[in-house]
């Protein structure tokens, strides 16, 4: 059996699971496209028994993908088919059967280069809804996708998940979830200050030596451990992300000591002119997202010819289900049933119909 059957049977398969056995199924079909001569690999679900009024492309955030076997975002994508919109995924380079080599520091300009190419293609194969195309996603997708729409005009609506600011999450990170592992305030700020030496030397042009030293007085930490974080990484990867900062793909910013991701990032986010949703959970401990509110309201939100729209989630954590923290480690463990925000998705389902299945 191919690939590609197997690929179709799996999320079949698993859209009747997550719509219920009288919910007709989306129609799939496989979907491929080029970008720097490697071939994306994902697909394409349209709503059943109905032409389609739009399309969403979903926006990744970090980490490795393989949306077939992980049937990925099942419940966005249910709700999305469900209200007549087509859906188009795909995985990362290097991931599921996407060719090229999985890399955990992909620009995100290299990002929105994948999402303006899927555009493209998509809309080249002339399908119901493909004039009239959006994007959705979460975290890390907050900084690809509005350079994507800066490149490609042509998209027309926006649903930002748990979104970023222009700088590195990860002092944030800690901060807030360091305390819930049961550090102590000075217990937080030494491993914090740690943390942030190593990021000094490696964006300021420190050798490899002086930041394995730094990141050495992190590495028994438990928490550091559970993230991934507890060795220091090898000599080729810092090497890597310190080109990065070199080459000018990231800046440091000298006053708040972060890595900036997206070069003049408000100026980026006040020249968008389309409906955009901004959804955030209360208990996010991943990114701030208070901060990243106060940005989009005072770019987007200040742009006469935006419609911008903000909604915040009482109890939600970063993935916006219901937490009784929203630290990572409790994030990590509750399983993908684990309920929603409530309201999460009725917001989505309201805003969609006013914005885009009705704007048609």
């Amino acid at each position: 059996m191919s690939n590609r059957v197997i690929m179709l049977l799996i999320l079949i398969a698993s859209v009747v699971a997550a719509g219920g056995c009288d919910t007709p199924p989306p129609s799939i079909e496989r979907f491929e496209f080029d970008v720097d001569g490697k071939r994306m690999v994902g697909y394409i679900e349209r709503p059943a028994e109905r032409p389609a009024q739009a399309t969403v492309i979903v926006v990744h955030s970090a980490g490795e993908t393989n949306v077939v076997e992980w049937n990925s975002y099942a419940e966005a994508r249910a709700l999305f088919t469900e209200l007549g919109l087509n859906v188009v995924i795909w995985d990362k380079p290097g991931c599921g059967e996407s060719e090229g080599t999985y890399d955990d520091t992909q620009p995100v300009g290299s990002s929105a280069e994948e999402v303006v190419a899927a555009v493209n293609a998509f809309r080249e194969r002339g399908i119901e809804g493909s004039e009239r195309i959006g994007l959705w996603g979460g975290s890390r997708a907050g900084w690809v996708a509005p350079l994507a729409i800066q490149a490609e005009p042509s998209i027309s609506f926006w649903i930002s998940v748990s979104g970023v600011d222009d700088k590195e999450n990860a002092r944030y990170l800690l901060r807030k979830n360091l305390p819930i592992e049961g550090r102590s305030d000075e217990e937080t700020e030494q491993l914090v200050n740690a943390w942030q030496t190593s990021i000094d030397i490696a964006a300021l042009g420190g050798s490899y030596e002086e930041y394995a030293e730094a990141a050495n007085v992190m590495s028994d930490d438990p928490f550091f451990q559970f993230m991934g974080w507890g060795e220091p990484i090898s000599e080729e990867s810092f090497d890597t992300y310190q080109m990065q900062f070199e080459n000018g793909v990231y800046r440091y910013d000298p006053v708040e000591r972060l890595a900036v991701y997206v070069q003049d990032f408000p100026e980026l986010l006040s020249s968008i002119e389309i409906p955009v949703l901004a959804l955030f959970g209360e208990l996010d401990t991943n990114v701030d997202w208070r901060k990243t509110m106060t940005l989009y309201e005072q770019t987007i939100g200040s742009n006469p010819n935006a419609d911008y729209t903000v909604k915040v989630f009482p109890n939600a954590n970063h993935m916006l289900r219901q937490a009784k923290t929203g630290g990572v480690r409790e994030q990590n463990t509750l399983s993908w049933d684990w309920p929603l925000a409530e309201g999460y998705f009725e917001t989505m389902r309201d805003w969609l119909v006013a914005n885009v299945t009705e704007a048609r």
